[in-house]
């Protein structure tokens, strides 16, 4: 039963996104509301293989994301400050990726660990002050979000910059994540085995949190951190992992997005990455599961491709990216929904 209300309230949340994209398509374009609708739906599938593959690329990093947000949120932390920690990986990532060409092979492979190394450093830091001094972690995390992109913006400036362009200079091809035929296969020369490594980091994350005694712990602490620590566990010692876990996840993600060869740099502007509030959506919506949120990353990321192709319907950029966030944010209203039918489930059985 409680799984069936799990998956009915991820699927309410989606219908009440998909409704209020519906009506905001009437809205600023009654004539061809329902066309526009029937092409969000169709999403990826509709162009064939190679949309697939786009699907593909977009879910890699905001699974992570994802992933990051949902690890914490398992052990009763909110961690907002994907954000920032997806930036300092891709930064630190980037940053490998111009300078250490004399790598060789293992380039990527180098660059990928040491982002997730950067974002750990960034998730500890509101983990140990949640841990030692009860700050709380979703004020210290905005903070660190926003002290992450002006870091992140000097240090590119100062190291890696790209006057022409007001950008991130480009990464050497041996920091590029390897392809293995995957753009090939599917048409979409963005797609690379990244997803396989968020694939990998889903199934980590489930065996670390469902069949290890760590994870019963933080779970535990999540639950009850006077009951976890009347058993013996140390919860501060948790708190501080768990965040420093979500912020390796996240930086890891950010890594997957700049090392792919997409052609996407790093922008000298004032703009917290937006992988990282996807994240909490995706997380919401997969109820903080790994496999939820490997599903759930995907579903959004089908839609942000059928939503890309509303400009055929000749609906503005600004209207596009609006029905999409209303979508994405709705699905955020996945445990509303979920307290909703427990409540009405269990006035179903009073009665009885």
């Amino acid at each position: 039963m409680k799984k069936l209300v799990n998956f009915a309230s991820s699927l309410l949340a989606v219908i009440a996104g998909l409704v209020f994209g519906l009506i905001i398509l009437f809205i600023t374009n009654s004539q061809d509301a329902i066309a526009g609708f029937q092409t969000i739906l169709a999403g990826g599938l509709s162009n064939g293989i190679s949309g697939v593959g786009q699907v593909l690329y977009l879910a890699t990093p905001i699974i992570m994301t994802g992933l990051s947000v949902g690890f914490a949120f398992k052990t009763g932390l909110f961690n907002i400050g994907a954000s920032g920690q997806f930036t300092l990986g891709a930064f630190v990532a980037v940053y490998i990726g111009i300078k250490g060409s004399f790598l060789g092979p293992v380039h990527w492979v180098v660059a990928l660990i040491a982002a997730g190394i950067a974002g750990a450093i960034w998730g500890f830091i509101p983990g140990i002050l949640k841990a030692r001094f009860n700050v709380n972690e979703v004020i210290s995390s905005i903070m660190m979000n926003y002290i992450g992109m002006y870091f992140v913006n000097m240090l590119v400036f100062r190291n890696i910059y790209d006057s022409g362009r007001n950008q991130s200079l480009p990464v050497a091809s041996t920091a590029l994540i390897p392809k293995a035929g995957l753009n090939t296969l599917f048409r979409a020369r963005n797609l690379n085995i990244g997803i396989f490594i968020a694939l990998l980091f889903v199934i980590l994350m489930y065996i670390l949190l469902e069949k290890t005694t760590f994870g019963y712990e933080l779970k535990a602490c999540g639950q009850n951190k006077d009951a976890a620590k009347y058993a013996g566990i140390n919860s501060k010692r948790n708190i501080a992992l768990s965040m420093t876990i979500a912020g390796a996840l996240a930086g890891i993600g950010g890594a997957l997005l700049y090392l792919a060869g997409s052609g996407k740099y790093l922008q000298v502007v004032d703009i917290i990455a937006p992988e990282g509030f996807s994240g909490i959506s995706v997380a919401l919506l997969g109820l903080s599961n790994p496999i939820g949120i490997l599903f759930s990353g995907i579903f959004i990321a089908h839609i942000i491709v059928g939503g890309n192709y509303l400009q055929l319907y000749n609906y503005v950029p600004e209207v596009i990216d609006m029905i999409i966030s209303v979508i994405i944010y709705c699905g955020a209203f996945s445990l509303l929904f979920r307290a909703v039918l427990k409540r009405l489930i269990t006035r179903r059985e009073e009665k009885k």
